[in-house]
């Protein structure tokens, strides 16, 4: 039991003394090396919690449902590191960033890594708000550094949208607390999950229905729904490309987590609201509406930034669709979602730097001139359009059939988005990836590892699930009822 206590600290502790040191730490190399270094600590860490968990204290739990996340979370962030390696090196020698914003940079990659991290371990309501609130923060920062009219604007605009969004998680979370205290008196004990959901069925209904919708819409903000979304493509775009992966792969997660945890809530009380239906809405709205709007983007990573909203209303919509086969195909969708898009974000970044542009007119014929990115792309294209033997065909198909078992007319409008989005990526990746070769063909001298581990893992969990994961995941798809 101590190991595991002391495993749980050092998912949090260890991105904290890492940001501490980076932040004075002088030297790209090296400060590189120690992000790399602290982001793989903390993942063998997450990973030994299958091994061992502590008990739910006040403030700290694991459990199977936030152990998905963990694990996710800490993999991709140390995959990340690795990109972010050569990615930072290449924009400090061509003078895009300073020697002192690199230092920030690293030291903020951990301090969100922290965020994160606590945000999902924590058993108090309020605990997770302000990690989640931190991690907003810290990635406004972040997607700010290049300092180009551009990027500031881009940050000022997840600042505001962002803050809105969390004020009224804020006010949602207060609700909540409001509605618990009648039943379990004043005080800590009130904001406590494993408290709260044991005696959930007492709480007055009304008060738990209008926290839902201010959750929905505030955390949903996080989320990238539509039409809460306005600040996710200009995050993407004007942020390193690093912070796109890790917004994209993660941060998203992080804020649906906390949608999951207060539906479990919702689902105690018999004369609450039920949050499948707004949850379903919102998840095909955002489908279809990203779906078109990816047709017309004229930059790369906004583009993919608009296939994430996509596949959040994916998610989104199957947990609100719930039961056993739905919540269990939005966890394999989620995971599946954060391993290929990261893995895409990787390519990306590469390409928009030996192009010079992230701009889709000025690329081409990558498969002839870089051929492991053209490619490279591709195969994540591939994947995340849906088409086996990927993952996300798995997941998709899944969520499909779920769908088609329990309200059939809501297949349509779903299969409907997902063909559109298909249509689209494939017409900007025959543009990017196949044809006359177009712009510079600068030499690249990436680190293609991360991108290639996690399209193998996508491919790998498209054609074999190892039973000891389709367990763990038919597990928690219980627990979320």
């Amino acid at each position: 039991m101590i190991e595991s206590f002391d495993a749980v600290a050092a998912v949090l502790l260890i991105p904290l003394a890492a940001a501490a040191l980076l932040a004075v730490l002088p030297g790209y190399q090296l400060s590189a090396r120690v992000n790399v270094l602290a982001a793989l600590l903390t993942f063998l860490a997450a990973l030994s919690l299958f091994f061992g968990r502590p008990q739910p204290g006040p403030y700290l739990l694991v459990d199977d449902l936030n152990n998905v996340f963990i694990v996710l979370t800490t993999f991709i962030g140390f995959t990340t590191s690795v990109f972010s390696a050569s990615y930072i090196g290449h924009e400090l020698e061509v003078g895009r960033l300073t020697p002192t914003y690199l230092r920030f940079y690293h030291a903020m990659y951990q301090i969100l890594m922290f965020a994160m991290n606590l945000a999902l371990l924590a058993n108090n309501i309020g605990v997770m708000w302000v990690a989640i609130e931190i991690a907003t923060l810290t990635t406004v920062l972040m997607v700010g550094i290049y300092r180009t009219h551009e990027a500031i604007e881009a940050a000022w605009k997840y600042f505001i949208l962002g803050s809105v969004g969390i004020a009224l998680a804020l006010f949602g979370t207060i609700l909540v607390y409001m509605a618990a205290r009648p039943v379990i008196g004043e005080g800590t004990d009130a904001m406590v999950w494993t408290i709260l959901i044991t005696r959930a069925a007492a709480f007055d209904p009304a008060l738990l229905n209008v926290a839902y919708v201010f959750l929905l819409l505030g955390y949903g903000t996080k989320v990238g729904l539509a039409p809460l979304h306005a600040w996710l493509p200009d995050a993407h775009a004007e942020g390193p490309t690093p912070i796109s992966a890790v917004l994209s792969g993660l941060l998203l997660n992080v804020a649906l987590y906390a949608l999951l945890r207060f539906k479990m809530l919702m689902a105690v009380n018999p004369a609450a609201l039920a949050p499948g239906p707004l949850m379903v809405t919102m998840g095909l709205v955002s489908l279809i509406f990203a779906s078109f709007m990816l047709y017309r983007r004229r930059d790369i990573k906004r583009m993919f930034a608009y296939s994430s909203i996509e596949h959040m209303g994916i998610i989104v919509f199957a947990f609100g669709m719930g039961g056993a086969l739905a919540n269990f195909a939005g966890l394999l969708h989620m995971t599946m979602h954060s391993l290929t898009k990261s893995a895409i974000f990787f390519a990306v970044g590469h390409i928009a730097q030996v192009k010079g542009t992230q701009k889709i007119a000025d690329m081409g014929g990558l498969t002839e001139t870089h051929p492991v990115l053209g490619w490279g792309l591709v195969l994540g294209v591939v994947a995340i359009a849906g088409l086996p033997p990927f993952g996300i065909f798995m997941s998709e198909f899944l969520v499909i059939s779920s769908t088609f078992a329990r309200q059939p007319w809501l297949a349509l409008p779903l299969v409907f988005g997902i063909l559109v989005a298909l249509g689209a990526l494939f017409m900007h990746l025959n543009r990017i990836c196949f044809g006359e070769p177009r712009g510079p063909v600068a030499k690249s001298d990436a680190s293609y590892v991360p991108m290639f581990a996690h399209l193998a893992f996508v491919l790998m969990m498209g054609i074999y699930m190892p039973p000891a994961v389709v367990t763990w995941f038919q597990n928690v798809a219980k627990l979320l009822g």
